[in-house]
């Protein structure tokens, strides 16, 4: 599997662009950190189209966090280490406990407004956790905190948001120990640009559209994944892709989520019989961790047929009220949940490895940081516990800023060197050239939900293998820069995510093979990553 280290080209009369912080990713992770960020420099955040768009934004269920009374800390760990299948970093899921609840509350006072029940936040419980601890927005959690965010970004005149802002390649120094900002192509203007910063964080989000079916937006599509392992950054964990199990069935590749705090309130499900069947799979039955649930689903619509099961919501006190935005978005397929079943089916929703890091968000390439879904701290291990994700982001999100003072006092970018530095040799050139990225793009998708989905085995990770491999050595260039950089990343990481999976000769979290059914602590108690050597 060889992997080059650049996919765009540095020209000398390219526009040139300097600032303190370079943020590429528009999230909760980014835009935390710009506001942490900002009491030491100018911040420029780049988002990929508009600043809307982000898995924040569709985030349902809320941010969980230790702040009740009768929780606490270290309930909420066990919590985590349970669902992370043995592989948390208990560092790690320790600094996010502890840190958590500080954290919500600048979120609080950033001007996130949480439900409110009697005076007191208003907490829900949602899968595998022991305890009501989920602070919630009804059911648009992360539009509410975005929104939120975005205006105090746009208060401070020394952070800058720029959209249409695609990341092409990390730029780095001599043996790529040192970041010196990114080359970003600008889709408004057509042109590549190039950024010079002191310190670069990539909070670029997942690799959902890496599936046919997935919960997130089309922008998911690994890029500050494969850019950061093309500059020689550490992938890690990359086979734990977590399915959420209860997702809107329809024929659309970007799916509705059917947030979990649904099943926290109440919600059931059903298979086509109408029997409810989630207490032959797990004690914890419909609040169960997300890849049982998603593993059982699928079993109930293989032995009955079909394509998902039913949801029932019906019996939630004041449904319509406390889910508006499930209401008003099945309404629109027709179904009402406060009456009727609602079809739900898996789709691939969350990356639990990534871009590797300490728990300061240093990946390893000096003035190089990564938080938010795209990167690897350990806290979620196999398996995030839900609601975990939100809070991830913006607790390594002020790590990166405590720790990057020192970088700052130390480094001055000068183009120049950026540009004496890149090496033209080290340029991704097609093969053949046979398939455009619109044929290659979807072809993908296909591979990677029917042989690298929830359930896999060695002979239908051996065929993607094979598959995307033949993808990857046949892309064409095409009319449009920006899906031909996408394609690529894709392929990029798809490679890795499938080399993952065939190397973990077990089950464990979001990676099951049926080939290999237990977990087996013995041989595999430990972590995959790989690096661009």
């Amino acid at each position: 599997m060889i992997t080059t280290r650049y996919i765009g080209i540095l020209t000398r009369d390219m526009p040139v662009i300097n600032t303190d912080f370079l943020i590429i990713g528009g999230g909760i992770a980014g835009l935390f950190t710009a506001l942490k960020a900002v009491a030491y420099g100018k911040v420029t955040v780049l988002t990929k189209k508009t600043i809307e768009e982000s898995n924040t934004g569709l985030a349902q269920g809320g941010i969980a966090a230790a702040v009740h009374e009768e929780d606490s800390p270290f309930l909420h760990l066990e919590d985590t280490l349970e669902a992370g299948a043995g592989l948390c970093d208990i560092e790690a899921v320790d600094v996010l406990v502890r840190e958590g609840p500080s954290r919500v509350r600048e979120l609080i006072q950033a001007g996130a407004q949480f439900d409110m029940k009697d005076g007191n936040i208003s907490l829900t419980r949602e899968g595998a956790h022991s305890k009501a601890r989920i602070l919630h927005a009804a059911d648009a959690t992360g539009e509410a905190i975005r929104i939120a965010l975005v205006k105090r970004c746009e208060e401070n005149p020394d952070i800058k948001i720029v959209e249409n802002q695609f990341l092409v390649d990390i730029l780095t120094g001599t043996m790529g120990r040192e970041c010196y900002g990114a080359l970003v192509y600008d889709a408004g203007s057509d042109t590549p640009l190039l950024y010079a910063a002191r310190a670069t964080i990539i909070a670029t989000g997942g690799a959902g559209q890496l599936y046919k079916n997935t919960t997130n937006p089309d922008v998911a599509t690994a890029d500050g994944m494969a850019a950061c392992f093309r500059a020689g950054c550490c992938l890690t964990d990359m086979e734990f892709i977590q399915f959420h199990p209860t997702v809107l069935f329809s024929r659309d590749t970007q799916r509705f989520l059917i947030s979990e705090a649904v099943r926290g309130e109440g919600g059931l499900l059903y298979n086509r019989q109408g029997e409810r069947f989630m207490y032959k799979y797990h004690p914890l039955e419909e609040l169960a961790p997300r890849d049982v649930v998603s593993r059982a689903i699928l079993n109930e619509t293989s032995m009955a047929g079909g394509e998902y099961v039913y949801l029932d919501m019906t019996a939630i006190p004041k449904v319509t009220a406390r889910f508006p935005n499930i209401y008003r978005t099945c309404l629109q397929r027709g179904i009402d949940i406060s009456r009727d079943y609602v079809p739900v089916s898996p789709a691939a929703h969350y990356t639990m490895g990534g871009i590797e890091t300490n728990t300061h968000g240093e990946t390893g390439i000096y003035g190089l940081y990564s938080c938010g879904e795209a990167a690897c701290t350990g806290v979620h291990g196999a398996n995030r516990l839900a609601s975990n994700s939100l809070l991830e982001g913006i607790v390594f999100g002020r790590r990166i800023v405590d720790k990057v003072e020192e970088v700052l006092y130390r480094r001055t970018i000068k183009a120049d060197e950026i540009f004496r530095h890149f090496d033209p040799g080290g340029l991704f050139v097609p093969g053949e050239e046979k398939l455009a990225p619109g044929e290659c793009k979807p072809a993908l998708q296909e591979i990677m939900w029917d042989k690298v989905g929830i359930i896999r085995n060695e002979d239908s990770l051996k065929e993607a293998n094979e598959q995307v491999e033949y993808l990857y050595n046949n892309l064409a260039r095409g009319n449009d820069p920006l899906a031909y950089y996408e394609v690529i990343n894709m392929l990029t990481v798809a490679r890795i995510i499938i080399q993952a999976a065939l190397w973990r000769k077990e089950s464990r979290g979001g990676h099951y093979r049926s080939d290999y059914p237990q977990r087996d602590n013995l041989r595999w108690l430990k972590h995959t990553s790989f690096v661009n050597c």
